[in-house]
């Protein structure tokens, strides 16, 4: 059988300052005070005075925290009964945003201004028609067919809107399929 250890003298004057802060359920068993010794509390020494001539420069600020990772919005934001109605092709889009055909300059002015549409009209499911992914790598497309498919999430992340969208989905057939993504956009706080 172990013995169990003593207490050091700083832990013993700290727990003798708790239990005097602590009242006896039955006063007849209380037990005596023990005398507390006062406790020296350290005080920072004052900083020195620089004698230069203008002023003291202040200290430099404290480093700015690093900006949060962007969050991707394809892979979450929706609960499962959105993401199943989505896939059944259940949900009517409130607001369609064709890019189609367009060159990349307009088909982002297009997708920035629609989106400030449908938010203003309180859309919550914008269908957005890309045309289809295409089997070249996105920094080789340029001007070329697909060039909008491979750049729409991109833009989604970096504009104005990033942070009222919930996710990103794939369309429906009946909605356009491989040539079309939903967005689904956040209610609106307030």
């Amino acid at each position: 059988m172990r013995t169990p250890r003593r207490l050091s003298a700083a832990e013993a004057e700290l727990w003798a300052r708790v239990a005097a802060t602590v009242s006896p359920i039955d006063p007849a068993r209380a037990a005596r005070p023990v005398p507390l010794a006062p406790v020296a509390v350290p005080t920072p020494a004052p900083a020195p005075v620089k004698r230069a001539k203008g002023r003291v420069p202040p200290p430099p600020p404290p480093p700015a925290p690093a900006p949060p990772p962007p969050r991707r919005i394809d892979a979450h934001g929706l609960d499962a009964g959105w993401d199943r109605r989505l896939a059944r092709g259940l949900l009517s889009p409130e607001f369609t945003l064709d890019l189609h055909g367009a060159s990349l300059d307009a088909a982002h002015t297009r997708l920035e201004h629609g989106l400030a549409l449908a938010l203003a009209q309180g859309a919550r499911l914008v269908l957005l028609i890309t045309g289809r992914p295409r089997p070249q790598p996105a920094a080789d497309r340029g001007e070329a067919r697909g060039a909008i498919r491979a750049k729409f999430v991109d833009w989604l992340l970096a504009g104005q809107h990033a942070g009222r969208i919930a996710a990103i989905r794939p369309a429906h057939p009946r909605h356009g399929g491989g040539g079309a993504v939903y967005i689904i956009l956040r209610k609106p706080r307030g």
